[in-house]
């Protein structure tokens, strides 16, 4: 893909989110943004993209979230890798609404998408381990995604920074 490719992707992915925002309800925009069939050639084209999106914004989220619980025996995987997901949501409202919304219309592809961040989930909260069957490791992700969605939200943990963690660190043994 060339650099120009990317940045038309890259501006037309925006100008669906922008669209997605103003008018939430109108589900995935595509016919009716020029700019956006110009670079994809289907609708299923652009969910991929934006599923793209969410993975990479979503996985990001996991692993700070997982490194800043491996700091603390406070923090267990499964509270982080929740919160994680959450905070990404709250974080990525029209993201989240769009590809919930075309979930329903997804092909194979989509859908492969979708197994394929339920089983991040699962694997990365310590639920299930990659020597179990694809399909056990899919059945729990599923249902440990349906029950993120189905716990209110609670407030996102703060990161702390380094220095902070430091400080906390020297003051509980100053005392």
């Amino acid at each position: 893909m060339s650099w120009d490719r990317f940045y038309r992707r890259r501006d037309a992915i925006n100008t669906v989110l922008a669209a997605a925002k103003r008018n939430p309800e109108a589900g995935l925009p595509f016919e009716e943004l020029p700019e956006v069939t110009e670079v994809f050639d289907s609708r299923e084209e652009l969910a991929l993209a934006l599923q793209y999106k969410w993975s990479q914004l979503l996985s990001g989220r996991i692993n700070l979230a997982l490194s800043d619980a491996e700091q603390g025996a406070e923090v267990d995987h499964v509270e982080a890798v929740s919160a994680a997901w959450r905070a990404t949501a709250i974080g990525h409202p029209a993201l989240r609404r769009v590809l919930d919304d075309y979930a329903i219309e997804g092909g194979p592809k989509f859908q492969a998408g979708l197994r394929g961040e339920q089983c991040m989930l699962a694997l990365a909260a310590g639920l299930a381990n990659s020597a179990e069957s694809t399909q056990e490791i899919n059945r729990i992700g599923e249902a440990f995604l349906r029950l993120i969605r189905s716990t209110p939200e609670q407030a996102v943990p703060r990161r702390r920074s380094p220095v902070e963690q430091l400080l906390r660190k020297l003051a509980a043994t100053s005392s």
